[in-house]
Parts: C-alpha cells; structure tokens; sequence
C-alpha cells in the first residue's frame, strides 16, 4: 500500500509538526495553508462524500473552505452549510464564496452583487462571508459601482474581506485606485491559475501587484487538472478515467518531465506527488493556500500534507528549472 492509499500514514505526517497558521493579506483572516474546494460538492461528490471530506480536513487543522454560488448551480454552498449547521462549528470556519457566474445573477452590477450574496447567505445558513471574490471581470459595469456595492456590504456585516479572481494585473491597479479615491475597502487577496504546469500568467504583473498591494494569493487548478498528482502518465491513463480529458494538454514531453522531478522530490520527503506540487506553490512569496479538491476522503489527507512540508532550496530551484520548460497544449 502507498502513502496515497494510506491516509492514516499522512494523517500521522501532517500532525507532526502542526502547520502555522497562515494571515490573508492585510486582512484578520488566519487560515490553514491548504484551501479545500468545494467545486465537486453537489456534482461529483454527494452529500455523504462532502461531508466525509470536510471532516477529514478538520480533523488535519483545516478551516478554509472554497466555494462559489456557480458551483453546482448553488449545491456546493447548500452542502457547505448543511455540514456547518450540524457540526455548529461556522465560527471556526473561514468560508470563501465568489459571485458573477450564477445563471441567477450573473454579472457585478450593484443589483446582481446583492441579489447573490443574499442567495449564498441563504445557502450557507450563515450571517456573513469571510472572503468575497469577484469570479469575474465585468468590464461592462465601472469598477466604482462594483466597490462601492461591496463597500456597502462589508459594512452591514455581511462581508468581511473581498477579492478578484479573474482580473490582470492593471485592472487591480485600477480596482486599487478606484477604493482610495472613493474611500471604499480595498482588495485583500486574488486567486489565480497557478501551478508547476501554468506559471507565465501568474509570475509576471500579477505577482508584482500582489507584492505592491500585499495580496494573499490562493492559486486555484493547484494540481493542473490532476496531472500533477501523478495518475497520467500515459494517453492510456487519460482515457481511463472520464475526468482525465482536461489534463491531455500536460501530456508532453516536459510535462512528463515534471512528473519525474516530482518523484524524486516525493521520494525524498516519503510523500506523495501532489503533496510536493502544493508545497512548491507554498514556497511561493504571497502565497497563502492553494486550493484543491478532494473526489473521496482518501484525498484528503495527502493536500493536507503540503502545509507540513519545507523543501529545500535546491528542490525548489529543481522544480522551477523543469517547469519553466512546459508549454500546454491548447485545449
């Protein structure tokens, strides 16, 4: 049996030594290093799954759940907060929703933002969000209706903190000039497409803005699709799993190379390959939590794991010199 069909094996591993908590840019949020995302719930996780996840990731120190009112046509929030409710644990918990996508209220004009929060507070039977992404760009609605809609939410309570999550690096700039000239709250984090696959978009303007504004960065697609935790090595390995078909575009022979200095660096560490890749993200300057999802209780353990882990700077310097080589194919 294999530390990834063990997971008392890493359950043992992360407990020892217990991970710091980590502070979410200039916010009070204190999260766990590793987010779990809720973006099976309700899809390819039941309720009974859901739950047996997110006990397992407590039980490891975990209390940053990540989900969006697009997921699941709203389930992911409705399981959410179910599981909440029954374990009555919502004050130890940090939840993070986004809006913009919901076929019910898609987009960020002032309207929309309200009418959504609303519907997500209902979902998770909860009085207020910690962290409120932006899920997309709206260029369609000025950046000063937007912050000023969530200006007006975070001080009736209902939001503490809020982020973007689909924007470049000079439309934050923007967003960060728009909050001062209107003495609005200002962003405080960003999650981004990143990994060991999918570097350029985030290591250039994002991750200088992110330094000048001091945003917690949660890079989300944190395990490229899955490819990085090691389960597609070969076109046969894609086609027989029904999910595989978003990680054939990291089937390459750079690809497959990352894969082989994961292995060794797993070897090293007595860990698995997605434990390295998240603990690669986690070396990352601003880096807060990556987040990840976990199809069975079995998963879980292994992400959690990344939070313990402390690479060398010569294993980092291995992984950057290997990925900077991948180019995806187009999907």
């Amino acid at each position: 049996m294999t530390l990834l069909e063990n997971p008392a094996v890493l359950r043992a591993r992360v407990s020892l030594p217990v991970p710091r908590l980590r502070t979410i840019g200039s916010s009070d949020l204190k999260v766990f290093p590793l987010a779990i995302s809720g973006n099976v719930f309700g899809w390819t996780a039941d309720c009974e799954t859901t739950g047996a996840i997110l006990d397992e990731y407590v039980s490891l120190g975990g209390n940053f759940i990540d989900t969006a009112d697009a997921y699941a046509a709203g389930r992911s929030e409705i399981m959410i907060g179910n599981w909440m409710r029954d374990h009555g644990n919502r004050a130890d918990m940090v939840i993070a929703t986004k809006i913009g996508k919901s076929a019910d209220n898609p987009g960020l004009g002032a309207r929309a933002i309200m009418r959504a929060v609303e519907a997500s507070l209902e979902r998770l039977g909860t009085t207020y969000i910690d962290l409120l992404y932006l899920h997309i760009d709206d260029p369609s609605v000025p950046f000063e209706e937007t912050l000023l809609t969530v200006d007006e939410l975070i001080r009736a309570g209902k939001v503490r903190y809020f982020g973007g999550s689909d924007h470049t690096g000079n439309r934050l700039i923007e967003a960060r000039i728009a909050s001062a000239q209107l003495g609005v709250a200002p962003m405080v984090a960003l999650q981004n497409h990143y990994n060991l696959l999918h570097r350029a978009e985030y290591e250039g303007d994002l991750a200088n803005v992110a330094a000048q504004q001091n945003l917690g960065v949660m890079p989300r697609f944190a395990l490229g699709s899955g490819f990085l935790t090691g389960k597609y090595r070969s076109h046969a390995d894609l086609a027989s799993n029904p999910r595989g078909g978003k990680a054939a575009r990291y089937l390459t022979r750079n690809g497959v190379r990352v894969l082989s200095a994961l292995d060794a660096v797993a070897k090293v560490h007595e860990t698995t390959q997605a434990t390295i890749a998240l603990a690669w993200l986690l070396s990352k300057p601003f880096v807060v939590a990556p987040v990840a999802s976990a199809s069975g209780v079995d998963q879980v353990a292994d992400l959690a794991a990344a939070a313990s882990i402390q690479l060398s700077r010569q294993q980092v310097t291995a992984l950057d010199r290997v990925s900077a080589l991948v180019r995806p194919r187009q999907p």
